[in-house]
């Protein structure tokens, strides 16, 4: 799909370790973890980072005596990451970094690391030992994606948009790949681990195609659908259900830029693209002329497009400035609460940019369609 693309260049331009903090789940009591180091480069500090009541926490610990030990307080199996920082080296400015992944649970997980926190010999629950298995599976799609990256980068730096949208689309297609061959086979072998939920979000994704996760939901161990994370993801599935292509499209009323009140409801009888945005998403930015091209070619023939903003809280300027500077010439609303935007919220948005296409009588008739994609449906409809 186009939207999967944004997704997947938002995260090659935002590196940061948000992708470990998004995992959104709490983590486990009587969890400990502990290290045995005979490494040969000195460790100036040792971090742990993990989800505590659904906020990102961090722990942090020295070695001695070449020991060190975490006691993250989780309630259940959780993925975290061990971070080590070394010294500043001779003749260097910075500190160099090394960070693993690891899926912490209940009981002792102990660490030996030698050379590298890569090549560490790590021994803990069957958390571990199938998060393990599944990063093996996962690693041929992770080094092409690297290489992809890579590729994408030099493209970029010299302006070559026909080869960075070839890019985008071998990006598109890994991600659908290793989809199916790593998640949905792990899922299928294994659909009682403790890694299971883990493996399904991945598998879900930030569109959840309800026709394919809810079954596979439907086998995970009762305790784990109990949990927060369970609990959570089942929320997700349902949310998916009351915005699938065929419904009734759910009302909802927000304050436009003049700070007056405006309803999805007000736009029936026309077709109306809900657009997720914000001034600050930089693949937003990137695909607003393609959203003007449309509105501009078919705003004579009932079509019309619905701007909802996640910009954040006492940045309303900036989301006037971007409605301005990208010529954003239809109606706008938004509650400036970021991700917690009220409309985002109820229809499940957890990544931007993304829309939904509604028809004259208020039923979704197409979601996350952009570039384009937008302008075949648009005239499939129109022409």
């Amino acid at each position: 799909m186009i939207m999967k693309k944004f997704y997947l260049l938002a995260l090659i331009l935002s590196l940061t370790f948000s992708g470990v903090y998004a995992q959104r789940r709490p983590v486990i009591k009587g969890t400990v973890i502990r290290g045995t180091v005979t490494a040969k480069n000195q460790i100036e500090k040792i971090y742990l980072y993990y989800i505590k009541d659904g906020e990102s926490a961090t722990d942090s610990a020295s070695v001695k005596n070449g020991v060190f030990i975490f006691r993250p307080q989780i309630n259940e199996p959780s993925m975290v990451m061990l971070r080590i920082k070394y010294p500043v080296k001779e003749g260097e400015t910075r500190p160099t970094y090394e960070a693993r992944q690891l899926f912490a649970e209940s009981g002792v997980m102990k660490i030996e690391l030698t050379d590298s926190l890569k090549d560490a010999k790590i021994v803990g629950g069957r958390a571990q030992t199938d998060f393990e298995t599944l990063t093996k599976l996962k690693k041929p799609y992770d080094d092409k994606y690297k290489d992809y990256v890579k590729q994408y980068m030099e493209f970029r730096k010299v302006k070559d948009t026909a080869s960075m949208s070839n890019i985008e689309n071998k990006l598109d297609a890994l991600d659908s790949e290793s989809k199916e061959n790593v998640y949905l086979k792990f899922l299928n072998e294994r659909p009682k681990s403790p890694v299971a939920l883990y493996a399904l979000e991945q598998y879900a994704g930030y569109d959840i195609d309800v026709a394919k996760v809810s079954p596979l939901y439907a086998k995970l161990a009762p305790a784990v659908k109990q949990s927060k994370a369970g609990k959570s993801l089942h929320e997700r599935i349902e949310i998916a259900r009351k915005t699938a292509v065929g419904v009734q499209a759910m009302n909802f009323t927000q304050n436009d830029t003049l700070d007056k009140p405006v309803s999805l409801a007000d736009f029936r009888g026309k077709y109306v693209l809900v657009d997720f945005w914000a001034s600050w998403c930089g693949p937003c930015r990137a695909e607003n002329p393609n959203v003007v091209k449309a509105f501009n070619k078919y705003k004579s023939r009932n079509f019309t497009v619905l701007g909802v903003s996640l910009d954040q809280p006492g940045a309303k300027q900036k989301w006037m400035d971007a409605i301005h500077k990208d010529g954003l010439t239809w109606t706008h609303v938004s509650d400036l609460n970021f991700w917690d935007n009220a409309v985002a919220k109820q229809y499940g948005i957890r990544a931007i940019p993304q829309n939904f296409l509604i028809d004259p009588d208020g039923k979704i008739i197409a979601k996350n369609v952009r570039g384009e994609e937008l302008n075949n449906k648009l005239s499939e409809i129109f022409d």
